[in-house]
């Protein structure tokens, strides 16, 4: 199975946004990926509930709402939660993870546990049974343009052995952090099947979007 990509949206230009999702539709988009930050959790204020709704309104690309917020179980019902989205929550944004999957799960949405670089795998096993994906954050979470947390790479791999031995094979790794062309050549070979693409792939200055989407889907086949 090819790789998957979920577009960054905070990376978009907001005065274009009609043609790029146009062109997103046409290039077979898999995932809208939208950064939800509080600058409580993260030191950072990142995309809002009206914004994700004119997505909604404008697209039918299903989203990917990456909650980087603190207690995310007291403001799902915020954001209108749809089938088939995907849904991130940190694992170390809250003490009820159960809580927070399984309101997720009861609108019908596909249920994410993110993990920041320091935090180890091993934290997911009491959840796995309420999980359709891992995100594996490559940077520390807040700002678009960081370098790769090297160590991460391997931590793919460890997941995706652990995952598979554990019988969860069907639980997908997503990857979020300088998602470059080169680096995620290097995730998809690790196990990473979901790639969040950003500044440094499909919206890379130099290259079109067409441009761009190709060679970031020839890096991740």
């Amino acid at each position: 199975m090819s790789g998957q990509i979920a577009v960054s949206m905070m990376c978009a230009d907001i005065l274009r946004l009609s043609e790029t999702l146009e062109n997103f539709k046409k290039n077979k988009i898999e995932y809208l990926h939208i950064d939800v930050m509080d600058g409580d959790f993260v030191p950072n204020l990142q995309l809002g509930i009206d914004y994700i709704k004119q997505l909604r309104k404008n697209s039918k690309i299903p989203l990917d709402i990456h909650l980087m917020i603190n207690r995310p179980e007291d403001k799902l019902e915020w954001f209108d939660i749809q089938e088939n989205e995907m849904v991130s929550i940190h694992y170390e944004s809250t003490n009820h993870i159960s809580r927070a999957l399984a309101i997720i799960k009861d609108k019908g949405a596909k249920a994410v546990l993110a993990l920041n670089p320091a935090t180890p795998f091993y934290v997911l096993e009491d959840s796995l049974p309420d999980l359709d994906a891992v995100l594996i954050m490559t940077v520390n979470p807040g700002y678009a343009g960081q370098p790769l947390v090297k160590q991460t790479l391997d931590k793919i791999t460890r997941l995706r052995k652990w995952l598979d031995d554990n019988g969860c094979d069907i639980i997908q790794i997503e990857v979020d952090g300088n998602v470059s062309f080169e680096n995620a050549k290097k995730m998809r070979s690790c196990g990473a099947e979901i790639f969040v693409a950003g500044s440094s792939s499909v919206f890379f200055k130099d290259m079109t979007l067409d441009d761009a989407i190709t060679k970031l889907r020839e890096n991740i086949s």
